[in-house]
């Protein structure tokens, strides 16, 4: 499958989908602890920045104060497409929710407030909706 790169088609096809999980940062000094499955890492030199399910962390003892609702958005985007994130979050913004974006090889995956979750589904279900009618 290509990666797509126009960002109407992207915007169009993001088919944002919401995971049920609960997720929390959180970072740690050493290597990721056993029992733990980071779904990101981000090594800073202020430690090793961990995003994980909320019951891995507590289960592991490990301190966060940001529970977050994790939505991926199912279209492949190229890694060099230009303006996804920012039409996504600024989108986000304009609502009044923060939003974490991460990309991964095939999808960008947003990390927005818990509480908010569903609300920032609705936001992006629109922002597609409007974007298909602008499509070739």
């Amino acid at each position: 499958m290509t990666a797509e790169r126009d960002l109407t088609r992207l915007l169009a096809g993001m088919r944002p989908e919401l995971d049920p999980g609960r997720y929390v940062f959180t970072t740690v000094d050493g290597p990721v602890p056993d029992g733990v499955a980071p779904v990101v890492t981000v090594a800073e030199p202020e430690g090793l920045t961990l995003v994980l399910r909320q019951e891995e962390a507590d289960a592991a003892g490990l301190a966060y104060d940001y529970v977050a609702g994790r939505i991926t958005l199912r279209i492949h985007s190229a890694l060099d497409a230009v303006g996804l994130t920012a039409a996504v979050a600024g989108e986000l913004a304009a609502a009044g929710m923060s939003c974490n974006v991460v990309a991964g090889f095939h999808h960008d995956h947003l990390f927005v407030e818990h509480a908010e979750a569903e609300r920032a589904l609705a936001v992006l279900d629109r922002l597609a909706a409007r974007s298909e009618s602008f499509r070739d």
